[in-house]
Formats: structure tokens, sequence, C-alpha cells
């Protein structure tokens, strides 16, 4: 099955291209590491800003700590960063799952965020990522289950995860919501 997605451009005047701001090119190495409980911290900042970007529905804190904190101990799942525990750049949490008609294991991709300062940069984050996932299935000899949700560039997306992993295995459909549209009340936000 091949997945076609129809790319949306959006053409900017060419006074529009000389005003608008370039992105700084990051130029360090991006070095995924396996994070502890010391980067809890930078992993809950980051995760609100990927909440900010693609919610679903309400954050709620204590249930992202109830995934994290067993994973930044290595139990039923494993978290990659990349950058020092009081400025991280990216993460990935992976964790063993079940399906609902087998006992046999697999790895479950819950997250995989690069901070939008730094997805502009010469060393890839997100392909780092992808490798740490890859090294981890490989590792542990459990299948990865990893994949794109996201209403935002979604094709682009799409395409760097099929050069990493292939045709993908299936597709993903929203309805009644798009991602990164949940907006909570003013006096609930960090």
């Amino acid at each position: 099955m091949e997945l076609v997605l129809e790319k949306k451009r959006i053409r900017l005047s060419k006074g529009q291209r000389k005003r608008r701001e370039k992105p700084q090119l990051i130029t360090t190495d991006a070095i995924v590491r396996v994070a502890g409980p010391e980067d809890e911290d930078g992993i809950m900042h980051l995760a609100r800003v990927n909440h900010n970007e693609n919610g679903l529905f309400k954050l709620n804190e204590q249930r992202v700590l109830s995934y994290l904190r067993p994973a930044l101990h290595k139990l039923d799942g494993i978290v990659g960063v990349i950058g020092p525990k009081d400025k991280l750049e990216a993460l990935i949490l992976l964790k063993t799952s079940f399906y609902w008609y087998s006992d046999e294991r697999f790895l479950e991709e819950m997250s995989i965020f690069v901070h939008p300062d730094y997805r502009h940069a010469r060393d890839s984050r997100v392909q780092k990522l992808i490798a740490f996932a890859k090294q981890v299935s490989e590792g542990t000899g459990l299948p990865l289950l990893i994949g794109v949700l996201s209403n935002d560039r979604t094709s682009a997306k799409v395409g760097l995860y099929q050069k990493q992993f292939g045709p993908p295995a299936g597709a993903f459909f929203l309805y009644g919501r798009e991602t990164g549209h949940f907006q909570e009340d003013a006096d609930t936000q960090h």
C-alpha cells in the first residue's frame, strides 16, 4: 500500500520572503543519551512545548509522569534525550506494550519531539532519535511501532519516516479534531 499525501504550499510574496526571519542553523552535534530521573524537569518542559504544538486533549501532567517515571528507571520503557538536563533539545519516549489480542511485547513510541529551536540543525535531532529507537528495538529484540500523528507538515514527516523505515504499515485518521488545536483556558496554562 502506498500512502500519498497532498502537499499544501503557501506561497509568500518576494517581500514577505525577504522580511521573514531565517532560522539559525544549529551546528552542535546531536548526541542521544539515556535519560535518568535527573532529567524529569527538562522532559516535562519539552512535554508542555510538545502539547502546545500537537495536543489533542487537555494536558494531564500526572498522567505524563505516570508514563515517564518508570521509563526514567528503565522499567517497561526508556527515554532518549539530546542536550543537558537544564536545556533539553529533543526526546523520545519508548514504552513496552501489548496488543489487545496477544501477550507478546513490542516497543511503542509514545512521543518523539524536537524543540522548535533545534529543528534547523546540521545534525538532525529527529534522525538521531529514530536511530536510537531502532537501536533499542534491536537490543531488546522487540519490534518497534512508531509513527506520525500530526496535521502539520504531515507529508514531510511521513517522507522522513519512509526513508528510515520503508513503506508504512498503515495510516492514522483523526475525526473531530486536529492536532495542535486543543486550547486550555488561560488560567490553566503553565
